[in-house]
């Protein structure tokens, strides 16, 4: 027999329970309700995963989806089949839950030797469905940057750049006003990916993001391993306070759990000398601004930034990569 997984956690809770839930009361009447069945996570918080499952549900699957979402404040979630009893609603946000983020060291087995692009398609689906960011994510090749003299782009590109569009979020009224009124809610984000943080590396991978990412709404150093050491943290606070770059831990094993450990400093106005030198010197830069473009004159997603990978082909990814075992 199969081994309980997420969905039928969902499905199984959500269909005794006969009316909509949060991700939180999904995994709280799991227990109540004992649809747990025999389901094991090593995640902190469950919750967040549920909330995920079904928000990219409901993105990718459209009219066929599983769940449909019943309301936004909180984020209720009830199944389709189900939904003749309840009120689906047109806008879905990710839900989220209030909990205190938590600095937890992912501890592989072995010498692993795997490239911090490996870890890029855990950053995507991260972002995607997180409710801070809810953003589309592209790899920017610094291989393909333009060749200049030794030094002079170093530290110039980050490794993924990301952009937040208010389309599924406001109402047409709001976004049509905020066109006359020459405001935008839309933010950009830069990412700065490592393996694995620690005092021997933080100063040179901090200040390397404070070089390449400062540009943007929020910019972020990002890591898979981080060293569980007060001390170290006291110095990633003061230089997060000093410079503004937040930090992200990943959880390649629960990705959805992956969490922001400290928030980026959120800069009102873009760098625009800095975006117009990345977009001279890197095309794959110039190319996610054109999809940003492109995207806006649509009002609506259409690009094709990096794919979300479904969670069974990401976890098969980073098993074939070697990041879990």
């Amino acid at each position: 027999m199969a081994k309980t997984n997420w969905w039928d956690v969902i499905e199984r809770t959500l269909e005794k329970a006969g009316k909509p839930l949060s991700a939180g009361e999904i995994w709280k009447q799991a227990h109540a309700l004992k649809t747990i069945g025999d389901f094991k996570t090593s995640g902190k918080t469950p919750w967040d995963t549920i909330g995920a499952y079904c928000y990219m549900d409901i993105l990718e699957n459209g009219l066929h989806s599983k769940v449909v979402q019943t309301s936004k404040r909180p984020s209720q979630f009830t199944l389709r089949k189900l939904e003749n009893t309840t009120r689906a609603i047109e806008l879905v946000e990710p839900p989220s839950e209030a909990v205190e983020p938590e600095v937890v060291t992912h501890k592989g087995k072995g010498k692993r030797s795997f490239h911090e692009r490996d870890l890029h398609p855990v950053l995507v689906a991260y972002a995607k469905t997180s409710a801070h960011f809810h953003a589309y994510l592209k790899t920017i090749f610094h291989e393909s940057s333009t060749k200049g003299k030794k030094g002079q782009n170093e530290w110039l590109h980050p490794d993924m750049v990301g952009v937040y569009f208010p389309f599924d979020h406001y109402r047409e009224e709001l976004l049509k006003l905020q066109s006359h009124l020459s405001v935008s809610s839309i933010r950009l984000f830069s990412f700065e990916m490592k393996v694995s943080i620690g005092f021997s590396n933080l100063r040179e991978c901090y200040f390397q993001a404070v070089s390449n990412s400062s540009w943007a709404n929020e910019g972020y150093l990002v890591t898979l391993e981080l060293d569980d050491d007060e001390e170290l943290m006291d110095e990633i606070r003061r230089l997060n306070n000093a410079f503004g770059i937040g930090l992200i831990k990943l959880d390649a094993v629960n990705v959805f759990e992956s969490r922001i450990v400290l928030p980026s400093r959120i800069n009102p106005e873009i760098d625009w000398d800095t975006v117009n030198r990345l977009s001279t010197e890197n095309r794959d830069f110039k190319d996610f601004l054109k999809l940003i473009e492109e995207d806006c004159r649509l009002g609506k997603v259409k690009s094709q930034y990096d794919a979300v990978l479904k969670p069974e082909q990401l976890e098969a990814l980073l098993q074939e990569k070697g990041v879990i075992v």
